[in-house]
């Protein structure tokens, strides 16, 4: 008689928006604090967890008679950040369910809406966590009851807010073409989505939810959750570090097979496929993350799906975000598979572009998708430690804006960390740190600046439009030059131009400009300076209540009307519109 095959540990992806409490729901489940240890308190990898089923008895009494068969639940704690859209789309396939978490009060937000989208491509079965119900005012906590028996204790108010909260969220959902209801009211879990409000801080609504996923779970995965104990293990790995006494070591998501020590294992380096014999298994003791994890537990086997510690040997050049599968037979075949995974990386490079250097696959699409988003190229695009080399590379960018190499939570090696260290040696701008939009949002405040330095410079070398009149009374030398003090009416005046009347005619050059005594450079719209004016004499080409237009060289114009038009204040755009008319009179197109 064949042997019944083991039921697979299920996979559950949470996710949703930035902040909305996704590893705090995870906290409060597997009774850690994750979520005050990650850079920015937004998860930037994934994390697994594994959650026993005899723990998930004792927070949910109601499901202490259920038959269960499934032997617990595997989280992957997918990241919060918009930027890792790619990120969650590989949890999603990865996963056989998923919690998508939704902050009551706020509901839906851009992320949300991008998580359902990978749900549905995905067609992964989820619920949605609606968190953080003990922040409506007024609500009462009863800490670690259910919800259905906290809701009861509520006052009418609280309870009017609940139900206003929640069905605003099932609108949301219909607009995008999912039914949905509170999980107390759903019949039929197949074609309704439940929506479990719950606590992370108090522990409200927990036990609902994690009996809504057994419930997914046994009823409608049974089939998809069946395995061999045979089968080679297939994995994905999500992180490669060091371990004080075992060198070099993998994190991996088993989730289908078995890993066994022995077992030669194949997974991707940047040129190549590796393979290596397993020398260790190390299993974070459960409730525990695998990404924080100090203890491990020793074993021989580990059958799918969990979180594992991998140690062999040669494990340096294995890229995170590779697949890993167990060696069984063909191994060209294994490699040819492989490589296409790898090859699915989606990664949009350009001849001219910034270097993006990270330490995991799925970091680097993170940051190519978020800097697609802001329209920022990249040329070269991988993972591992930023070299003497990645600088030399980047410097070879013409434009000063693109010189410019991101970092995300990689090493920055000797060799290059001196180059960066003294601007004679490299014109590279590094930016680096564990907080992926962080670091986009730095370069982003130093492009502009450096633009805003361009423009100002720029400015400074064009001639700007400003008109004048004479002042009455003001006449301190008739000629040799011309004193005479002015009103700025419009624009911006500068010293050293060239002056015109209304007519177009030329009439002498302004040399220097005075103001209580002392020479400026510029002066604008209404100040009244004394200015000295060579080639004219008051009372014979000018008088006094004359008008006078800085002749503007036409190359000037060109540029104040194609590139800076958006920068001159209105007075200065209707002067530089009066004297480009008075021009064009006699020459249609001059300027143009």
């Amino acid at each position: 008689m064949a042997a019944e095959p083991k039921i697979r540990t299920p996979i559950v992806c949470v996710m949703g928006h930035v902040d909305h409490g996704k590893t705090s729901l995870l906290d409060r489940i597997r009774g850690s604090s994750v979520v005050t240890s990650e850079a920015g308190a937004i998860t930037q990898h994934i994390g697994a967890t594994i959650v026993p089923i005899e723990a998930i008895r004792k927070m949910s009494g109601t499901m202490e008679k259920i038959p269960i068969n499934i032997p617990g639940l595997l989280f992957i704690d997918t990241p919060g950040h918009h930027a890792f859209t790619t990120l969650r789309a590989r949890g999603g396939a990865l996963a056989d369910m998923a919690i998508l978490v939704v902050d009551i009060s706020q509901g839906f937000q851009p992320q949300t809406i991008e998580a359902l989208q990978i749900l549905r491509n995905c067609k992964t079965p989820f619920v949605i966590a609606a968190t953080k119900i003990d922040r409506i005012h007024g609500w009462r906590i009863n800490k670690d009851e259910s919800f259905q028996s906290t809701f009861a204790k509520q006052n009418e108010r609280v309870k009017s807010d609940i139900e206003t909260k929640t069905y605003e969220i099932v609108g949301n959902l219909s607009d995008l073409g999912f039914s949905a209801d509170r999980y107390d009211r759903v019949a039929d879990f197949q074609r309704n989505l439940a929506i479990v409000p719950v606590s992370a801080h108090t522990g409200e609504g927990i036990a609902d939810l994690l009996m809504i996923m057994i419930g997914l779970a046994q009823r409608y995965m049974g089939e998809e959750l069946k395995l061999s104990v045979e089968g080679p293990g297939e994995g994905t790995v999500l992180e490669v570090k060091e371990e004080r006494g075992l060198g070099t070591t993998l994190d991996v998501i088993l989730y289908n097979g078995t890993l066994s020590v022995g077992d030669e294992i194949a997974m991707a380096t940047q040129d190549s496929v590796a393979t290596t014999k397993v020398r260790s298994l190390l299993k974070p003791r459960p409730m525990k993350e695998i990404l924080i994890e100090d203890r491990f537990e020793r074993v021989k086997s580990v059958v799918a799906a969990a979180g594992i510690k991998v140690s062999a040997p040669n494990l340096e050049g294995v890229i995170a975000g590779s697949p890993l599968f167990v060696v069984r037979g063909n191994m060209d075949e294994l490699s040819a598979r492989i490589r296409k995974e790898m090859q699915e990386i989606h990664v949009n490079l350009s001849e001219e572009g910034v270097v993006i250097k990270a330490d995991t696959i799925g970091a680097l699409e993170a940051l190519c998708k978020e800097l697609e988003a802001k329209q920022i190229p990249v040329m070269r695009a991988q993972v591992g430690p930023v070299s003497r080399h990645d600088l030399i590379e980047t410097e070879t960018s013409k434009n000063p804006m693109l010189r410019v190499l991101l970092s995300f939570n990689t090493p920055i090696l000797p060799d290059a960390s001196e180059i960066i260290k003294d601007p004679l040696y490299t014109q590279v701008k590094v930016f680096s740190g564990q907080v992926i939009y962080q670091i986009i949002d730095q370069y982003v405040e130093w492009r502009d600046e450096q633009k805003r330095i361009a423009e100002k410079a720029q400015f400074e070398h064009v001639m700007m439009p400003a008109k004048i009149r004479l002042m009455p009374d003001c006449v301190f030398r008739q000629s040799n030059p011309a004193v005479v003090g002015v009103r700025v009416l419009g624009g911006k005046l500068r010293a050293d131009v060239d002056l015109v009347t209304l007519d177009g005619r030329k009439m002498g050059h302004l040399k220097s400009m005075q103001l209580r005594q002392e020479t400026i450079r510029e002066a604008d719209e209404g100040l009244e300076v004394a200015v000295a004016i060579e080639g004219v004499t008051i009372g014979r080409q000018l008088n006094v209540g004359d008008d006078l237009l800085v002749d503007l060289p036409e190359r000037h114009v060109k540029v104040l009307e194609r590139e800076m038009i958006k920068t001159l204040n209105v007075s200065t755009q209707e002067v530089l519109a009066e004297f480009v008319a008075i021009r064009r009179k006699t020459e249609p197109f001059w300027g143009k």
